[in-house]
C-alpha cells in the first residue's frame, strides 16, 4: 500500500485548508486510515482517524470542532478539512492505514503504512 499526501501550504490564522491522501494498492475502504502531525522538536501526535467501516470518526481534542476527516472510496483518498487554524496546528502532517483495534487508533505504532508529510504551516 502506497499513500501520497498533499495539500500542505502557509495559511493564516483563522484561514482553511485541506488535506488529502491518496492510496494505491488497496482499498482505503478496508483499512483503518488516520492523520498525524509532527511539529518541530515534537513527536509524532494523533489528530483524526476513522474506522475500517467509516462509520466512527476519531479526534484529538485540540482539533475537535475544527478538523473534519472524510473519505471518498471512489478516489480511494481520504481528507483532512481544517478550519479555524492556529499557529499552533503547524506541524509536518502524515497520514497513515492500517488495521489497528479500536483501542489502539490512537496510537502511531498500530499503523504499517504512511505517507510521506505534507507541512502546514500557519502564520499568527
Amino acid at each position: 500500500v502506497q499513500l501520497q499526501a498533499s495539500g500542505g501550504g502557509l495559511v493564516q490564522a483563522g484561514g482553511s485548508l485541506r488535506l488529502s491522501c491518496t492510496a494505491s494498492g488497496r482499498e482505503i475502504s478496508d483499512l483503518t486510515a488516520a492523520w498525524f502531525r509532527a511539529a518541530p522538536g515534537k513527536e509524532r501526535e494523533f489528530v483524526a482517524g476513522f474506522s475500517r467501516s467509516g462509520g466512527s470518526t476519531y479526534y484529538a481534542d485540540s482539533v475537535k470542532g475544527r478538523f473534519t476527516i472524510s473519505r471518498d472510496n471512489a478516489k480511494n483518498t481520504m481528507y483532512l478539512q481544517m478550519s479555524s487554524l492556529k499557529p499552533e496546528d503547524t506541524a509536518e502532517y502524515y497520514c497513515a492505514a492500517g488495521r489497528p483495534i479500536t483501542s489502539a487508533i490512537r496510537s502511531a505504532r498500530s499503523y504499517h503504512y504512511w505517507g510521506q508529510g505534507t507541512k502546514l504551516t500557519v502564520s499568527s
